[in-house]
């Protein structure tokens, strides 16, 4: 197992993307630290990590307070001593143009899909160069790598996590920390349903999929733990810095 040995936190790992990689982790030997605010819905991944013979712990997290977030740190290394991946995944996605987006939209955007993300890696960081490496993933979109329609809240905080991702892979490469984007295109998950309604129902949204990706269908959430696996694991060793694009070519110049 190519994680056996490792701790892995994963916020959002409640369902969707979030739940599919932290059960595929869980499955290549990872010992999982399971963040959601949604308590159920977290201990009911971290239950069935521990059916399937895996280790797993659920903390009750919103992502936008800091002290759940240094509680979640804390928890993951009083359990298991030690962080060797971060997936901070969980997000939300305010649609909207310029004029319809208010500054409290703006500013929940930047605080989840920004600052969160910052919060959280500088948590691990201390822990993760102590111990010689370790794996930071940041989901961004798509939408950090291409410009959406009437989305200046998500595609304006998409686009300032990749670049943040940047910076800190530049800054921290040599302590052997590797910090790259994932940026998932379409994914079947209740996620879109902002997209969903600005697109004006399912049927449209299907219709402009199969219009403008290349492979004209969703992702499964199983396709894209594939990704999450891939940069979590020493199958990456020699990545960083880099937005990870998983989008079946939508964004092919």
């Amino acid at each position: 197992m190519i994680l056996s040995g490792r701790v892995a936190i994963v916020t959002g790992a409640g369902s969707g993307i979030g739940r599919a990689g932290a059960e595929i982790m869980a499955r290549e030997g990872a010992a999982l630290v399971i963040a959601d605010r949604n308590a159920a819905a977290g201990a009911e991944t971290a239950g069935r990590i521990e059916a399937s013979g895996g280790r797993a712990l659920a903390v009750e997290t919103d992502v936008g307070n800091d002290a759940q977030l240094e509680r979640l740190v804390k928890r993951a290394l009083a359990d298991f001593g030690r962080v060797d991946i971060l997936h901070s995944y969980a997000g939300i996605q305010i649609e909207g143009p310029l004029e319809s987006v208010d500054a409290l939209g703006m500013d929940a955007s930047w605080q989840i899909n920004v600052r969160a993300h910052f919060r959280l890696a500088r948590l691990v960081m201390p822990h993760m160069r102590a111990q010689g490496g370790g794996s930071i993933i940041v989901t961004s979109s798509s939408s950090g790598v291409l410009i959406d329609r009437e989305m200046i809240a998500y595609a304006t905080s998409k686009h300032a996590a990749v670049a943040m991702v940047r910076q800190i892979a530049l800054d921290y490469g040599k302590y052997n920390v590797r910090v790259n984007a994932l940026c998932p295109g379409w994914v079947d998950t209740p996620f879109n349903d902002a997209f969903t309604r600005q697109m004006g129902g399912r049927d449209k949204l299907l219709a402009y999929i199969k219009e403008h990706v290349p492979i004209p269908r969703f992702a499964t959430v199983e396709e894209i733990a594939e990704s999450i696996l891939f940069l979590a694991s020493d199958r990456s060793a020699y990545m960083t810095g880099q937005a990870f694009v998983v989008d079946g070519g939508e964004s092919i110049p």
